[in-house]
C-alpha cells in the first residue's frame, strides 16, 4: 500500500494510470503554420516581390523554429519575425549579387567566366562552396568537410547537386 499522505490508500496495482496527452513545442509551430502560414506567405510576397523568396524565407523560419523545439517562447512572433528577417538578408545579398554583376561586365572577364559566375551564383551557398572548393581548389572531401563543418556525405551531396545545376545552366548558355 501506498501512505496515505500521497491521498492514495489502496495497493499500487490498482493505481490506474492514463495516457494524456502532451503538447511540444513541434505542436505550437503547426498551429501557427495552419493559422498563420498563408497570411505570413502573402505578407513576405508583398515585401520582397518574389514568391519564390517568400517560399525560401518562410520555410526557414519554420525549419528553424522546429530545430529550436521549446526554446522558442512565443512561436508565433518568432516564426514571423525570423521569417522577415530572412527575406531581409537575402534581399540584401539580392543587391549586392546584382552590384557585383555590373563589376563583372565592367572588368572585362572573358565571357566563359562571367557565365561560370553567374551560374555559381544560382547554387546555394554550400553547395557554391563546395563546388568551387572541390573543383577549383582541388580539394578533397574531407577537406571541404572541415571547412564547411558538416560530414563528407553532405558535401557529396552538395557537390551532385551543384554539378547537375552547372551542367544544365552551362549548357543552356553554349546554345
Amino acid at each position: 500500500m501506498l501512505p496515505t499522505r500521497f491521498g492514495l490508500d489502496r495497493p499500487l496495482g490498482s493505481v490506474r494510470v492514463h495516457d494524456v496527452p502532451v503538447a511540444g513545442p513541434g505542436d505550437a509551430v503547426e498551429r501557427v503554420w495552419r493559422n498563420d502560414g498563408p497570411r505570413l506567405w502573402r505578407s513576405l510576397v508583398a515585401f520582397g516581390g518574389d514568391q519564390e523568396l517568400a517560399s525560401d524565407a518562410m520555410a526557414e523560419a519554420f525549419a528553424q523554429a522546429l530545430g529550436r523545439g521549446a526554446a522558442v517562447d512565443a512561436p508565433d512572433r518568432w516564426i514571423w519575425r525570423a521569417a522577415f528577417r530572412i527575406a531581409a538578408g537575402e534581399l540584401k545579398e539580392r543587391r549586392r549579387v546584382a552590384a557585383s554583376d555590373l563589376l563583372l561586365t565592367s572588368v572585362g572577364m572573358p565571357e566563359p567566366v562571367e557565365d561560370l559566375v553567374r551560374a555559381l551564383r544560382t547554387l546555394s551557398p554550400n553547395q557554391r562552396a563546395a563546388a568551387v572548393l572541390s573543383l577549383y581548389a582541388d580539394m578533397s572531401t574531407r577537406d571541404v568537410a572541415r571547412i564547411l563543418a558538416c560530414s563528407q556525405a553532405t558535401v557529396r551531396v552538395h557537390l551532385s547537386h551543384a554539378r547537375r545545376r552547372l551542367r544544365v545552366l552551362l549548357e543552356e548558355t553554349d546554345e
